[in-house]
């Protein structure tokens, strides 16, 4: 096992996902549930929530968007950075045998038969390319993972809580009180969120995107929160309802995945066209 990615893949953080939290007409995980999941879950999925929990601090939060926010590193289309992110199938993975491209356009196509807007369908194309940080070198637990809130106590509702006693902030003045440097409801636009695909992928694709569908990309995997309720106390009012897009949108993040292959080359006209409805023909990242 690789000490700094213990998963093979980084889907392992995904199909764990849904193992914690099934369909709701399998009936909803409770909160005891949840944290007392530790058993089940993988030895891989365990080591990889230890390395998260030890080195996602504050001060490595703001290392990390120094490090990648200029966004200076690449400049590409959508439709080519679906294509390098494709690069991250392991072919010696006996859980999938689909391409990220197609998990992609899964998530898509079901939000499309939905009939939702042109721009919610877009979002579930994209909401992945934040993952292209291990293409750049990154670790797996600084790409995926539920993300959570740093410079403020971490909440006894993210899995796998107890790691953060290995964390240098667990004891900080600041950091490990209830609301550590914010103040109180004062809106996660305010708050840094641990670094990963979701906090990456939205400060490239902001200028471009509407509120609801920048939440969606934002906090997609703060389970924490739109799934445990977690972190009430820094919310604004915009941001409990912005969160109902959130959770709108995460049953196609978990839920969509299915056996039958999508068609890329047929549904690839529609979905250029849809790119380019929103954004140029190359971004920086």
């Amino acid at each position: 096992m690789d000490e700094n990615n213990p998963m093979s893949d980084p889907d392992q953080w995904e199909a764990d996902l849904e193992r914690r939290y099934p369909p709701a007409e399998q009936g909803e995980q409770s909160v005891s549930e949840f944290r007392n999941y530790q058993a089940e879950a993988r030895p891989s999925v365990k080591a990889f929530y230890r390395l998260n929990h030890q080195h996602q601090t504050f001060d490595f939060v703001k290392q990390k968007r120094q490090q990648f926010l200029s966004l200076e590193r690449q400049r590409m289309g959508v439709w080519e950075a679906m294509e390098f992110l494709n690069t991250l199938v392991d072919d010696s993975d006996p859980d999938t045998e689909l391409s990220q491209i197609e998990h992609l356009l899964q998530a898509a196509e079901a939000i499309r038969a939905d009939g939702h807007p042109r721009w919610f369908i877009l979002t579930g194309l994209i909401h992945d390319l934040g993952k292209i940080l291990c293409l750049f070198g990154e670790p797996q637990w600084a790409v995926v993972g539920d993300t959570f809130p740093v410079g403020c106590a971490y909440s006894a509702n993210i899995v796998y809580h107890d790691f953060f006693r290995e964390n240098p902030d667990w004891g900080h003045p600041v950091y490990s009180t209830e609301c550590g440097i914010y103040q109180r409801h004062a809106g996660l636009e305010n708050v840094m969120m641990s670094w990963g695909h979701d906090e990456y992928l939205y400060h490239v694709t902001k200028p471009y995107l509407p509120i609801e569908a920048q939440y969606m990309i934002r906090y997609h995997s703060f389970y924490p929160g739109h799934r445990e309720n977690a972190y009430q106390h820094l919310f604004s009012e915009r941001d409990h309802e912005l969160f109902e897009w959130v959770r709108k949108f995460n049953p196609y993040d978990l839920y969509s995945k299915s056996d039958a292959r999508p068609d890329i080359e047929k549904l690839k006209p529609f979905y250029m066209n849809l790119i380019a409805e929103f954004f140029p023909s190359k971004l920086a990242w």
